[in-house]
């Protein structure tokens, strides 16, 4: 499975962006998916999972509310709607393929990564 993610860029806060994550190669229906973020001189953390139908999701309590995953199968494609921004949600994005068909917020569950896409929120 290849991973393309893409959607970032610099808003203002109380903005909003939609990230999406293409994935190519191997059968992408079955798979759970993630989506993580690094921020600079931080460790890499858990943002929001999304199950194989899309039925189960799950969020970091700190995106909790503002935050939407969603996935398309047919588009082989998994977003990520980003709202009421802060300054604290700059970092770099990454989608991520799960082993299984559940998502998780363990990074170590995922086994396919995307190159990441900027996010930056201005004050």
């Amino acid at each position: 499975v290849q991973l393309q993610a893409f959607g970032g860029g610099l808003v203002q806060t109380g903005g909003s962006l939609r990230l999406s994550c293409v994935a190519s190669g191997r059968i992408f229906w079955n798979n759970g998916m993630g989506w993580f973020r690094q921020a600079p001189g931080k460790e890499r953390e858990f943002v929001s999972a999304i199950s194989w139908n899309g039925v189960s999701t799950v969020y970091a309590e700190s995106v909790e509310g503002r935050f939407t995953i969603s996935r398309d199968n047919a588009k082989n494609t998994v977003y990520l709607q980003l709202s009421s921004l802060e300054p604290e949600d700059t970092a770099i994005y990454y989608c991520a393929a799960a082993r299984k068909s559940h998502g998780s917020r363990g990074a170590s569950d995922y086994n396919y990564w995307g190159q990441g896409t900027l996010v930056t929120v201005s004050s």
